[in-house]
């Protein structure tokens, strides 16, 4: 009896529960995936795929997938799909052309001009889709052809090149370099790994100052130390070639910014609640036409800066330039962990599906395998990224 009266229930002090965040295993994956494609492919070429310049080829080459992949990941998100935006960077990189060599504006003017006629691209597409309700698949489907004949309507004449030397550098020049091994880039490999780490600490503060769920420790320093080391080799890799490219500064600043957008901003909550329920998001007072019309609006922009790009490291504006743009930013963004139904993908994701690809191109192309075959490859990756995601959703009880 004395026992029972003196004996503390054991629930009346009880322990505060500690809230971790579940691991991504899906994220850590598409890490995983990359390495191994990496690996296969030094080894396979004899170490040439990791040679400098093979590196900073990688780079400019596949640039034009990883811009279309940040804005398309948020089309995918929504819920929404864009197949118009090779055909609308062929457009613009005929606009920039034209403005240059016919009505000699400046580059910076034809940059600039470059990037309205995408946002009035994506305005008007936007429009048919956010406020007439027409799916996305069909609008843009009608945008592909569309822009597709006003490139050749543009181009009349024949290819456009000889284009003013800065605007060159945009798709292929560097920053001046110093050395070998060249310093500037050095620092701003160190100087991205500072800021990684920083943002992350300052986020896990943030989560535990709420009380809301949190990646493990261990997990969180493991990624950053892996993160951090790919950074620092791709930066020394690039410091022994031509330096940083300009386009990766570009690069950097649109991912840093994007994922701040989605992540802490209101507009970014919009897209990932639309995505997942549009029924309760409507109910929760989300004006879904608006965020619809942005989201195509910043596409057209995105894809318009990516025809600058491409033009820009040609040299020259072609009519057959874009083709098969919208299926490279696609099979990123889905290789990246974007959900087919929507709701789910991250900028970073995005990257590291494009960056895959790009690695997949460069490899086999340094193989000698023909182009039809590369395809096949691509096409197979693409299947199996998006038949994992449902079998992995399926037995975790999703639908």
């Amino acid at each position: 009896m004395t026992d029972t009266l003196t004996q503390q229930p054991a629930d009346l002090h009880p322990a505060k529960p500690r809230r971790r965040m579940r691991i991504d295993t899906r994220q850590y994956g598409i890490f995983g995936a990359l390495a191994i494609v990496v690996l296969l492919f030094q080894v396979l070429t004899g170490g040439k795929l990791l040679f400098p310049l093979n590196v900073n080829n990688l780079i400019l080459q596949n640039a034009y997938v990883l811009i279309l992949a940040i804005g398309m990941v948020i089309v995918i998100i929504a819920g929404h799909i864009d197949l118009s935006v090779g055909s609308v960077a062929a457009m613009v990189g005929a606009v920039a052309a034209l403005s240059m060599s016919q009505f000699h504006l400046p580059w910076y003017a034809a940059v600039l001009i470059s990037l309205l006629v995408g946002a009035a691209v994506g305005a008007w597409q936007g429009y048919w889709i956010a406020f007439v309700g027409i799916p996305a698949f069909i609008v843009t489907l009608a945008g592909m052809l569309v822009f597709r004949g006003l490139t050749l309507v543009l181009l009349t004449r024949g290819t456009i090149s000889g284009l003013e030397d800065p605007f060159v550098a945009i798709g292929a020049g560097s920053l001046g370099k110093t050395g070998n091994p060249d310093l500037i880039t050095l620092l701003i490999g160190a100087v991205a790994v500072v800021g990684l780490i920083g943002m992350g600490l300052r986020t896990r503060r943030t989560l535990k100052r709420l009380e809301l769920p949190r990646e493990p420790a261990g997990s969180f320093w493991l990624k950053s130390i892996l993160v951090s080391a790919a950074i620092m080799a791709i930066a020394w890799l690039l410091a022994n070639a031509k330096g940083t490219p300009v386009i990766l500064v570009v690069l950097g600043v649109l991912i840093l910014s994007y994922t701040f957008v989605l992540n802490r901003t209101v507009f970014g909550r919009h897209v990932y609640a639309m995505g997942g329920n549009l029924f309760a998001a409507v109910m929760s007072g989300v004006k879904t036409k608006w965020v619809n019309f942005f989201i195509f609006v910043n596409m057209g922009v995105l894809a318009a800066l990516a025809g600058i790009v491409s033009t820009a490291r040609a040299d020259s504006a072609v009519a057959g330039a874009g083709q098969n743009f919208e299926l490279d930013a696609i099979a990123a963004v889905f290789i990246g962990g974007a959900s087919v139904q929507g709701g789910v993908g991250t900028i970073g994701g995005a990257i590291i599906g494009g960056l895959l690809i790009g690695v997949l191109n460069q490899g086999l192309s340094i193989l000698a395998v023909d182009a039809a075959w590369q395809q096949v490859i691509k096409g197979l990756v693409l299947l199996i990224a998006v038949a994992f995601d449902i079998i992995s959703k399926r037995r975790s009880g999703g639908r």
